[in-house]
């Protein structure tokens, strides 16, 4: 059972209750076990059941359902077909998880044991190979050895920036200190990103693997991962993941024996997106502001109480465990020339299959919106996808066949990012989305550096301008000028990449702008300043609802007559239209 939070916001605990329950009073209770796990990746059609051995992937199960499933599924033999997935294609239902599209073009190594195992129980971790890798590091090889493996493989930072995680490692393991520290970056602050969150939700262990193996390669005895405390759930299971790795003699003193020691404590973020930034993540665990600094020094040479400190994010450290078992060269078989591995994305917005999918670099975006993803709601137009969160891009159907990587992205106009991928169709207004973006950055800035805390101030007052019907043409370069000169000069990557939204609906929807700017219309008919509402008199019976309900008093007119709105009084609610039994009122 998906006991991921989405899950668990529809009611999993309450089915597994209830399974519990009916097994117990079918005395099954000794041949059928109930597993909770992580996030199965789906999320759309949670909540998410799957019955192994035979593989059967049931969705969209309720509570009142778990008697069907011991009843006809564990006691009859026969699958209950209406909680199988039904395959919008061919309108049948598949038998099991393998042959639904979600899945097929998925290759699952950070995600490898989400779904699978109890993230509470670290039998099962161990069972699919768990701390082996870190066994292997400590008792057969070197730490320069596990580095130079690890940079072979061609694995690059998952948190935004690429950096190869192997040469990071390396700086980190040269400096001589008294004391060195491993830090796990678990903020994720990106509006519609929940990877970082269901793998630790899923499979904790593989990251507390990882920053031990991180320790011994680099010198370090502390690991600290610094999380943000809106994730109670993740918190959890970190604690008893820590508390279980300690007891089996996988962290704390001596492990497996060895001189190698190495211990793991959390810190909580405060939900500030700039404690993204490495910089800023450490200050703010030291106690201090949570604003970036000038590099160098590098956290590698300087980091968490002025000692050296190496910081991965979560997906990083998920990656470490399977490389160390199965080689670098099976590693950079997976991916592009300069991208190798797989990425995982967090796939929401208007698409049909919302979720966490994980697939090769160089994946086309059409292969994931369309195929993994299912295509846009309600048959409605793709118009843009959002790579990167506020800090990426909005890239159209002209990108759609580029392989995702971290160089093609750049050259498009956006960035991987740390993997959130939010599709837009018609109705998205983009230069409304640009401002939406903006407005983020705007209140997540630290404020120290000017190009930040004055400058997107600044573009966020044109575009607001802009979609309210008040833009020059003029504003259009200054918006290009001023995001520029902001990417140059911002002190850290929020600074650096803020105006990317901006600049990225600059280039591909210009013609958007100028609507709003010259004809004084929204094309997607989302920015209400630019709204007018109309009453057809063709249409309009005069029952007077529309005017009955309107909070402005801005309709006028006798009954059985009728009625105007005045647009000077109109606040552009809708009420009216959604009052109005007759189709009588429209958006112009």
């Amino acid at each position: 059972m998906c006991c991921g939070t989405g899950c668990r916001a529809s009611q999993s605990e309450q089915i597994i209750a209830n399974l519990q329950e009916i097994l117990l009073q079918k005395e099954l209770q000794e041949e059928v076990q109930v597993v909770r796990t992580g996030c199965f990746g789906f999320c759309e059609k949670g909540p998410v059941i799957k019955i192994v051995p035979d593989n059967t992937f049931y969705t969209e199960v309720k509570p009142e359902d778990a008697e069907l499933i011991v009843q006809e599924h564990l006691i009859k033999g026969r699958k209950v077909d209406r909680l199988l997935y039904l395959n919008p294609e061919t309108q049948e239902h598949e038998p099991d998880s393998k042959h639904i599209t979600f899945y097929k073009k998925q290759y699952r190594i950070a995600l490898r044991n989400c779904g699978f195992i109890n993230p509470e129980n670290i039998d099962e971790y161990i069972a699919r190979d768990g701390y082996l890798a870190l066994g292997k590091a400590i008792t057969e090889m070197t730490p320069e050895g596990v580095i130079q493996e690890i940079t072979a493989s061609g694995l690059r930072g998952r948190g935004g920036g690429g950096f190869p995680t192997g040469v990071k490692w390396n700086f980190t393991c040269k400096v001589e200190a008294t004391q060195k520290y491993v830090v796990c970056n678990a903020d994720e602050g990106d509006p519609g990103a929940f990877m970082d969150r269901s793998i630790l939700e899923g499979d904790p262990h593989s990251v507390l693997e990882a920053m031990a193996i991180n320790g011994y390669c680099t010198g370090a005895s502390k690991g600290l991962i610094y999380i943000r405390a809106e994730y109670p759930l993740a918190i959890e299971r970190l604690k008893i993941a820590i508390a279980q790795a300690e007891e089996y003699g996988l962290l704390g003193e001596h492990i497996l024996g060895t001189d190698f020691s190495f211990d793991i404590e959390l810190r909580y973020g405060a939900g500030a997106f700039v404690c993204g930034e490495e910089t800023a993540l450490i200050h703010s665990m030291e106690g201090l502001r949570g604003e970036a600094t000038l590099k160098p020094p590098f956290p590698s040479e300087r980091g968490y109480n002025g000692f050296p400190t190496n910081v991965n994010n979560v997906e990083t450290y998920a990656n470490i465990p399977v490389i160390l078992l199965k080689g670098a060269d099976w590693f950079q078989q997976i991916g592009t020339e300069k991208s190798k591995g797989t990425k995982v994305f967090a796939l929401a917005g208007k698409v049909n299959n919302v979720g966490l999918i994980e697939v090769p670099m160089g994946t086309t975006l059409r292969e994931v919106i369309f195929g993994i993803g299912g295509g846009i709601k309600d048959g409605k137009r793709f118009k843009a996808v959002q790579t990167g969160g506020p800090s990426g891009g909005c890239l159209t159907d002209k990108h759609l066949d580029r392989p995702i990587d971290y160089d093609n992205l750049i050259q498009a106009g956006s960035m991987m990012g740390s993997g959130g991928m939010i599709v837009m169709d018609e109705d998205d207004c983009m230069v409304a989305m640009a401002k939406f973006y903006l407005d983020f950055t705007v209140e997540e800035s630290c404020g120290k550096c000017s190009p930040c805390r004055i400058g997107n101030k600044r573009l966020y007052e044109i575009l607001d301008r802009i979609t309210k019907g008040r833009g020059t043409l003029d504003d259009l370069d200054n918006l290009r000028n001023l995001g520029s000169v902001i990417k140059d000069t911002a002190l850290c990557g929020l600074g650096q990449t803020s105006p990317n939204p901006v600049l990225s609906t600059l280039d591909n929807f210009m013609e958007e702008y100028e609507a709003h700017i010259i004809d004084h219309k929204c094309p997607a008919g989302q920015c209400k300043a630019l709204l007018s509402y109309v009453i057809d008199p063709y249409k309009c019976t005069g029952c007077t609802l529309c005017a009955r309900n309107c909070p402005a008093n801005a309709i006028t007119g006798e009954r059985k007559i009728p009625h105007v709105i005045d647009t000077k009084l109109c606040i552009k609610c809708g009420v009216c239209m959604e009052k109005c039994r007759f189709g009588a009122i429209t958006v112009q």
